[in-house]
């Protein structure tokens, strides 16, 4: 397995395991709680700082763990790394439509932002296993 391949393997965990916990400690307070007060923005910003410093940790760990391996790119893994990008664009960019409309549509704050970090998620995660499965079926 190449680094980029698992580097495309971190992103798509670490894309699914924070979010994940952010919205059960976010969304489980909905049903109780009015919106306009649920507390989102700090889990928000940790939710992404903890995602970032996870991706450079994971990375430098793999990275050891192979280190023959670490930041060789070859021409395969620059097009499987263009065409997975490629994709994340095109889903980000529809799925940010969302809120767009919530915001057109004067919702709260707190459905917009976390339908515009959803649609970061979303495009990540596609992003990520678009890669995969070009590094495990071809391009």
């Amino acid at each position: 397995m190449s680094s980029e391949e698992k580097r495309a393997w971190i992103y798509a965990v670490i894309a699914i395991g924070v979010p994940v916990v952010y919205f059960a400690i976010i969304l489980r307070q909905v049903p109780s709680t009015n919106v306009a007060d649920i507390a989102y923005v700090r889990p928000l910003f940790t939710a992404i700082g903890v995602a970032v410093l996870l991706n450079i940790v994971a990375t430098i760990v793999a990275g050891i763990a192979s280190p023959k391996e670490a930041g060789k790119k070859d021409e395969r893994d620059k097009q499987i790394n263009r065409f997975g990008e490629y994709v994340g664009f095109y889903v980000m960019s529809v799925l940010t439509l969302v809120p767009l409309g919530l915001a057109m549509a004067e919702f709260a704050y707190f459905w917009i932002a976390n339908s515009l970090y959803l649609a970061f998620v979303l495009a990540a995660l596609t992003s990520s296993v678009v890669k995969i499965v070009a590094y495990r079926r071809g391009l």
